[in-house]
């Protein structure tokens, strides 16, 4: 008697229950084979997802770093730019400001000259013999002072933003003023004692012609 043929779907529903993956041969795998390869599987997508982090890093760094290149070379050409113009006109303003501080220097000493030569002028030694010629030389001295001043307040305050020197100082003192009476009062008293001689000796020549010519008469 032929053995009884098992049946096909309890052969089947127990193939179902059997925990195996077929080799690449055709094989069934073991458990402990079906783990090994489920746990390299695991591994290399770890490391898979290792690398994919590494490369995302590496790729924000150098988005990080073109981002920087990029703000280097936009803040250099801003800065020479602004440093370049800049320089002009430093250079322009550094010019005239040694060019009005030459002027200053200058009008110092001309005005240091002219203050020495003005205090040097004392009236009260001049001999009368010479009091036409030195007061001449004295007022000549007075007007080249005012001139140069006069000259020296329009240049240094037409650069200024403010008036450095009084123009106010520049102005003509009145005449007959207090000032000018007291100088008058000293040039006639002067004038006085350089021509009183001759006013004496005229009048003495003027009595004694009237005396002579009225005795023999």
């Amino acid at each position: 008697m032929r053995p009884a043929l098992p049946d096909i779907w309890q052969l089947m529903s127990e193939r179902t229950k059997e925990p195996f993956l077929d080799s690449p041969n055709g094989e069934e795998l073991s458990p402990d084979e079906l783990d090994s390869q489920v746990q390299r599987a695991q591994e290399q997508l770890l490391q898979l997802r290792r690398q994919q982090e590494a490369i995302e890093k590496q790729k924000r760094e150098l988005e990080e770093l073109s981002r920087k290149q990029d703000e280097f070379e936009r803040g250099r050409t801003e800065m020479i730019d602004k440093i370049s113009r800049s320089l002009v006109v430093m250079e322009r303003e550094t010019y005239e400001a040694e060019k009005r501080v030459e002027q200053l220097k200058t009008s110092a000493v001309s005005f240091g000259q002219h203050v020495r030569n003005l205090e040097r002028i004392n009236p009260k030694n001049w001999p009368n013999s010479d009091l036409h010629k030195e007061l001449s030389k004295a007022l000549s001295a007075v007007d080249d002072a005012r001139a140069d001043y006069n000259k020296s307040v329009t240049k240094i305050n037409a650069d200024a933003e403010s008036e450095v020197l009084d123009p106010s100082a520049t102005t003509e003192f009145n005449e007959f003023g207090p000032a000018e009476e007291t100088r008058f009062g000293l040039w006639f008293k002067r004038g006085l004692a350089f021509t009183l001689p001759l006013i004496l000796f005229g009048t003495l020549s003027a009595i004694i012609f009237v005396l002579v010519h009225f005795f023999t008469r």
